[in-house]
């Protein structure tokens, strides 16, 4: 089977007591971390705001089995090696 997608979540508060979940995942070369996602609304309270959060990364997975996979990743294909 193929890799599983590097996704994080976590919660940002730019402002006091304005929170927001951010999505990051590792980039190309394994070095860095690039934003996927973040809300568009702040929450009243971090703990709404990482579940809402854990809610979208679930929205990457393809299966509640496999997690999130790159694209072009193919379930079913013969592992390589």
């Amino acid at each position: 089977m193929t890799h599983i997608r590097r996704i994080a979540v976590h919660v940002d508060e730019p402002d006091p007591g304005h929170f927001y979940w951010v999505l990051m995942e590792v980039g190309d070369d394994a070095s860095g971390w690039k934003e996927l996602a973040s809300a568009e609304e702040a929450y009243d309270m971090w703990l709404d705001a990482l579940q809402a959060g854990v809610r979208a990364l679930e929205g990457y997975a393809s299966g509640e089995r496999i997690g999130p996979r790159a694209a072009g990743d193919d379930e079913d294909a013969n592992p390589v090696g």
